[in-house]
């Protein structure tokens, strides 16, 4: 439907203004496509995925790092090497078994503990021969 608009007379709202020829066009205007608020599925993940590879290098990298190497300490612990216990025990190895060491404690009293394989911390002094390494002789032995 076409009308007529009359010079100086007030419009309606929401009514367009008249085209050049005189006429009015009821038309709704033209608006461009909604845009998408999200803006895609990776753009919406990629926060995400950043967090992860971070976490992945700061914390779960070196933690598997620290464990191999843990785990191999413990797996090249031979008779008579030196160690340190979580416990704070630094002992001597006398017996390796499948779950457990046993460690003396004191030689001179032979008193000897067993723990277990994950209580070992760290490795004081590796043995240099292994089985049958022989004991310093005390100072008063060798005058003799």
């Amino acid at each position: 439907m076409t009308t007529i608009a009359q010079e100086g007379a007030p419009k309606p709202p929401g009514e367009a203004a008249p085209a050049p020829g005189g006429t009015t066009s009821t038309a709704a205007p033209q608006n461009p496509p909604a845009q998408n608020p999200g803006g895609g599925g990776l753009q919406m993940f990629l926060p995400l995925i950043l967090m992860f590879v971070v976490f992945y290098f700061l914390l779960i990298r070196p933690q598997r790092k620290q464990q191999k190497e843990r785990e191999l300490l413990i797996a090249n612990l031979k008779k008579n090497d030196h160690v340190l216990t979580h416990a704070g025990f630094y002992g001597i190895v006398k017996q390796i078994n499948d779950n457990d060491f046993v460690l003396c404690v004191d030689e001179s009293k032979d008193v000897r503990v067993r723990v277990a394989k994950s209580a070992i911390a760290n490795v004081v002094k590796q043995s240099g021969g292994g089985e049958g390494e022989a004991k310093p002789e005390s100072p008063e032995k060798a005058r003799s």
